[in-house]
């Protein structure tokens, strides 16, 4: 590995850490994508490494010879106040001694209820429930080992991910497939509130260029997000797409439907906040920063249904 081409490490197969790699190998990075099994499609100048990053030794081994690394981690919706705190002790601590750069994947939960208003990276954060809590906790850590001269971190925030290979989210594995066949369609809370979304390349164009700009650091940044639109008026695009009446199941309070068992939902129940007020992202700041430029949802929407009906197409 030359000083030119120095390794970034994505931590997290998952739909944003596959997109994430993607997108470095296209701006022309070297590139191990990281998981417990190290299996998977091969993806063009992507390593593929096995390692469990929950672990001092594994995240040590995932990071090795890595120049920046970036945190896409996550667990199980009922394991995550347990376990995503000892991922964060780890991936420091080896990131740290590696003296890697260390770009993380974050969340809105830190803001917990806004009441409508516009989240910007200068809104308080507000979070009453464990989630929130938890994720507010972790963010102030990752900034004070900046501050403190551990290591250089950078934190970019999404809202609920949309686009191909996204399966759990609320616009995600529960709704493509039945708008594409003509099953119910299910839609949480106030389906005339606006919410926010982030089109999965887009995360990944956001991360790859806060991983390329140090002076990116200390901070948090909102990942390119589209101006919100309202459920109602995003099925509405679904129907034209498909041409398909879409057949509307709304889910006004916590309940198991579709992907989401019962486990997940009484997890969930503390954050239904997010479709009950208005959740809307603003994420001018990197947009001008750095000249980047939302995808709108529209086309969105074009990518994601054509991918979920390659994956009904593919399935027995």
């Amino acid at each position: 590995m030359t000083a030119a081409q120095p390794l970034h490490a994505v931590l997290g197969s998952g739909p944003a850490g596959t997109a994430l790699a993607r997108e470095l190998v296209r701006r022309g990075h070297p590139v191990r994508l990281v998981d417990r099994s190290g299996s998977g499609p091969a993806l063009e100048g992507v390593e593929r490494h096995a390692a469990d990053v929950a672990t001092p030794e594994g995240a040590r081994a995932a990071m090795a010879g890595a120049a920046v690394v970036y945190h896409c981690v996550n667990v199980g919706y009922h394991l995550q106040v347990e376990v995503m705190p000892k991922i964060q002790d780890a991936v420091l601590a080896a990131a740290e001694a590696e003296g890697a750069r260390l770009v993380v994947l974050d969340t809105l939960y830190p803001y917990g209820e806004t009441h409508g208003a516009v989240m910007t990276e200068d809104s308080p954060w507000n979070a009453t429930t464990r989630k929130g809590r938890m994720r507010a906790e972790l963010d102030a850590r990752y900034l004070a080992a900046h501050r403190e001269g551990r290591l250089p971190v950078v934190l970019g925030r999404s809202a609920d991910f949309v686009g191909p290979g996204v399966l759990n989210s609320t616009l995600g594995g529960a709704v493509f497939p039945a708008a594409l066949t003509g099953q119910p369609v299910p839609a949480l809370g106030d389906i005339d509130l606006p919410h926010s979304y982030t089109y999965i390349e887009d995360v990944a164009a956001g991360l790859a260029t806060l991983g390329e700009h140090p002076d990116a650091d200390g901070r948090v940044w909102h990942l390119p997000t589209a101006p919100a639109r309202s459920t109602r008026e995003i099925l509405a695009l679904v129907e034209q797409r498909t041409c398909r009446t879409v057949d509307l199941t709304v889910i006004a309070e916590p309940r198991p439907f579709g992907p989401f068992d019962e486990t997940f939902m009484a997890e969930y129940a503390e954050m239904f906040y997010q479709h009950t007020e208005p959740q809307i992202l603003d994420s001018s700041a990197i947009e001008k920063a750095y000249g980047l430029t939302p995808t709108p949802l529209e086309t969105a929407l074009d990518a994601t249904l054509a991918w979920y009906g390659e994956f009904l197409a593919a399935r027995p």
